[in-house]
């Protein structure tokens, strides 16, 4: 997990960088205007939700408000299911044995406020920060957490066309984990 997160850190602090240093010529962030994009969530989960999940298959809808032409509002919110996959544990009824069982599916209602700028035409990094509420129990007692969610994105957008690579971060509760997602979403002025 922690070679992850250095990962993540270095590639946001490499874009960071560029942004800097490079001057914005972005097309498809229009000041003062609404945009809304509805789009397919594929991702791989990472750290903890590793060990039950290999997949994980989301919705979101994107609010967007152009600040410049070259930076944007977001609020972002959908659901991801991370779906369950078979492990093995060891029986409780037979010392020594082990038996292959389904994990449960782990859904969450994301809830995020970010901003998105254009580093080049087209080519953008989004960061987001917000609340994951979890819809399914992965514990016994039924309880399900709230967990903070922070992502870095980097995309390429067209007037219609938006495609993000992102690090999703969830943490809190004692069980934090993430997941390496690309969303696909098709966008229109409101």
């Amino acid at each position: 997990m922690k070679n992850t997160i250095t990962k993540v850190i270095t590639g946001v602090s490499v874009v960071l960088a560029l942004f800097t240093a490079k001057n914005v010529n972005a097309q498809t962030t229009p000041a003062d205007k609404w945009r809304l994009g509805i789009g397919l969530e594929v991702g791989r989960p990472i750290g903890n939700a590793h060990d039950i999940s290999n997949f994980e298959l989301g919705g979101t809808a994107r609010l967007q408000y152009g600040l410049s032409n070259s930076t944007a509002l977001t609020l972002t919110s959908g659901y991801y299911n991370m779906f369950g996959k078979n492990i093995t544990v060891l029986d409780a009824n037979a010392a020594g044995t082990t038996v292959t069982v389904k994990s449960k599916d782990l859904g969450i209602i994301p809830v995020k406020l970010g901003i998105k700028s254009f580093l080049a035409h087209r080519l953008y990094f989004g960061a987001e920060a917000g609340a994951g509420f979890e819809t399914t129990s992965l514990y016994g007692d039924g309880s399900k957490d709230t967990k903070l969610i922070l992502s870095p994105t980097i995309g390429y957008a067209t007037k219609v066309i938006d495609l993000g690579l992102r690090y999703e971060g969830f943490f809190g509760q004692g069980n934090s984990y993430g997941l390496i997602g690309l969303r696909i979403a098709y966008g229109f002025g409101l």
